[in-house]
């Protein structure tokens, strides 16, 4: 009798899988991923064997951190603080921003740091700098909020996505490029555009 159940709950399960292999695919290929994936694949780039007399390629990592309930216009602000810090630089400051991003994207920092050197061959984990740092929009879901009189409203929560890549070396002098010219430099150009003025309906 036990074996006769057993029988019967096999073939129930088969049969029952047997419906699921048919319905998952057009399941699946209606349903849209929420999660970003383009983005890593650059951890995947292969590239071609370099010259000896060429400059050594640094390593990188790239990571991200997907999903999570804060607004994407808020973490762009803590996203380029950090922008073109070494790693323990930008640990070490985000750990005095008193905001909830502040410790989301620290936290980002530090598994890429860790990635770095466990699956892409990087030496010293404090030889590391922050080359991108960009926030991104996630989910959005829609609630109802009531309103008086019987009236209804629309809020909406907010997700966001961390980008973050890492790049083996030090970081420039200059992330921003803010001023790349000398003063000299400077005041040749500005008499250079000076000069190259013309006077509308002027020979």
């Amino acid at each position: 009798m036990n074996q006769l159940l057993k029988n019967i709950y096999l073939s129930s399960v088969r049969i029952n899988t047997t419906q699921n292999l048919h319905t998952t695919a057009p399941i699946t290929a209606w349903t849209k991923s929420d999660v970003p994936k383009s983005f890593l694949k650059y951890n995947k780039k292969i590239y071609p064997p370099q010259d000896p007399s060429e400059e050594p390629r640094p390593a990188y990592v790239c990571h991200q951190k997907t999903n999570f309930k804060y607004s994407p216009e808020k973490l762009w602000y803590i996203a380029s603080f950090v922008r073109g810090m070494t790693v323990d630089e930008a640990i070490k400051q985000l750990s005095f921003v008193n905001k909830k991003g502040a410790g989301l994207v620290k936290e980002a920092i530090l598994e890429a740091q860790e990635l770095a050197v466990t699956k892409h061959n990087v030496e010293f984990r404090s030889n590391l700098w922050i080359a991108e740092s960009f926030s991104g929009k996630g989910v959005v879901i829609k609630g109802i909020r009531r309103h008086a009189r019987g009236r209804m409203g629309e809020v909406r929560y907010q997700y966001s996505h961390y980008f973050v890549r890492l790049e083996e070396g030090k970081p420039p002098i200059d992330y921003y490029k803010r001023n790349p010219l000398t003063p000299q430099e400077q005041l040749d150009k500005w008499l250079d555009q000076m000069r190259k003025r013309k006077i509308t309906n002027s020979f």
